[in-house]
């Protein structure tokens, strides 16, 4: 694209612009590549003016930059580098927001779960959807893993391009609160905005100062879309809405919303843990959700409204939601036996009480939680899992995790610190795959067995390395094993 081309995206100021082809868009200066535009960006630990001479010697044929540095290519000023660059990507990847429709979720829990439902209940209904967001970029066979919930705005507009050019009709993002501040979303329109709730988290250090801020970076999703979805039984809607520039429909279980869930109940058969509950208001149905927990009503509540807008039919909502999966998030696993099989992310003990007390509710036989904990982190997570897991599971299986630069065995020992001041039961078995084995060999008809601490990681990391290791493979190497054996 040529640079004069590209510029006519943002406001600048520039003692000449050279007639060159501009290769792609950077803003590491160890990415430089010939050809490209150098886009300087102050981040919380270093500021790219200070690279920007080294990004040319690299080849970078511009610096787009906040102020004069030194260079020995032409540099281009413009008041907001960070803001510049989402406008710039917008503009280099050929807008691709405008060839789909991209809905955007908010809210301080629940992001990765409603845009899954989304997900499931569009593809459901036809419709080759996308997802950004915390377990990474998802569409069709593609999957890539991501550092950032929301990522940088070049890459949100270059996994768009890919997304259109492979055929998606809908793009789901979670938009987090430092996405939204550091202008990550900005240069396109969100068809739909969607807040799930708001509670404190992400305050201190280099994300926000205060509550009032955090609340600020999440309402200006609400001037950046067409239609807004809000849920109105938190009571922080209105600071969320607050100078909205968008058209408004409420979910909830007030009965003044557009969309009223009511008489919800969970829901058990052999390999399915979910939650039912009825809709009224703009729309009339029933609908069984392959998540448990009751809390997940509103995650599904907000799908069906923002699917409601898009005119998508509730026969998609109901098999949407009947048959989604959340990669890590208390994903069920096909299992031979009569007993449940789960893998889920928790690895604190903040969201490993909340999933064990959530499981409990099923009423299992037993309740087996598999842990382990992170090596070189603070031990005190060690013992607050052993004693939470102690307290709420029938049986500890407690075993590896990310043991980075750890004993194993120094790590278990700590968990057991926190086991030993409860009553509950536990196994060790330090080895990862040999622990998944026992739990599989062992288990009992009406067990929920949960695999706590991986999730979506396909990795262990051991000694600074890497291994591959997908609790999904793994199980299926188990299973296939046990077959040839019996």
């Amino acid at each position: 694209m040529k640079l004069k081309q590209l510029l006519t995206a943002i406001k600048y100021r520039a003692e000449q612009v050279p007639d060159v082809d501009i290769t792609d868009l950077v803003y590491d200066s160890r990415k430089a590549v010939p050809g490209c535009a150098f886009v300087c960006l102050r981040g919380a630990n270093a500021d790219g003016h200070k690279y920007a001479k080294m990004a040319a010697e690299k080849g970078a044929a511009v610096i787009i930059a906040e102020e004069i540095v030194e260079a020995p290519v032409p540099v281009i000023l413009t008041d907001n580098t960070r803001l510049a660059l989402a406008y710039l990507s917008a503009e280099f990847f050929g807008h691709p927001a405008e060839q789909m429709h991209v809905i955007g979720i908010t809210g301080t829990k629940g992001k990765t779960t409603t845009a899954f439902m989304m997900r499931s209940i569009l593809e459901a209904a036809g419709h080759k959807t996308g997802v950004i967001g915390t377990i990474g970029v998802l569409y069709g066979d593609t999957f890539v893993q991501t550092d950032n919930t929301t990522p940088e705005n070049y890459e949100v507009q270059k996994f768009m391009r890919q997304m259109v050019d492979a055929g998606c009709e809908y793009c789901v993002m979670e938009v987090s609160s430092i996405g939204l501040k550091d202008h990550r979303v900005a240069g396109f329109t969100f068809e739909l905005g969607l807040f799930t709730n708001f509670s404190e988290d992400h305050i201190g250090g280099a994300e926000h100062k205060d509550m009032a801020e955090y609340m600020a970076c999440k309402s200006m999703l609400f001037r950046m879309c067409r239609t807004g979805i809000i849920n109105i039984d938190d009571p922080n809607y209105t600071g969320i809405i607050k100078n909205h520039t968008c058209n408004i429909v409420t979910y909830g279980y007030d009965k003044s919303a557009d969309l009223v869930a009511h008489g919800e109940e969970l829901v058990t058969t052999p390999g399915f843990l979910g939650v039912r509950f009825s809709v009224t208001g703009k729309l009339n149905f029933t609908a069984d959700v392959a998540i448990p927990g009751k809390f997940n009503v509103y995650n599904a509540l907000c799908a069906i409204t923002a699917c409601s807008v898009l005119n998508i039919p509730v026969t998609a909502m109901q098999q949407g939601l009947k048959t989604v999966k959340v990669k890590g998030r208390v994903e069920p696993v096909p299992m031979p036996g009569d007993f449940t099989l789960l893998i889920d992310y928790a690895h604190n003990a903040v969201s490993m009480q909340s999933i064990l007390t959530t499981l409990r509710a099923y009423n299992p036989k037993r309740l087996i939680c598999m842990f382990g904990a992170g090596g070189n982190r603070p031990k005190v997570r060690r013992f607050e899992m052993g004693e939470v897991s102690g307290n709420l599971a029938d049986l500890s299986v407690i075993t590896a995790d990310n043991s980075r630069y750890e004993n194993v065995l120094d790590i278990l020992a700590d968990i057991k610190v926190g086991l030993a001041k409860t009553d509950g039961k536990y196994i060790e078995i330090p080895d990862r795959r040999e622990a998944i084995r026992w739990c599989i060999e062992n288990a009992q008809p009406g067990d929920i067995i949960v695999l706590a601490g991986k999730g979506h990681e396909d990795y262990q990391e051991i000694e600074g390395k890497k291994y591959p290791f997908d609790e999904r493979v793994v199980i299926r190497e188990i299973l296939d094993s046990m077959k040839q054996s019996s």
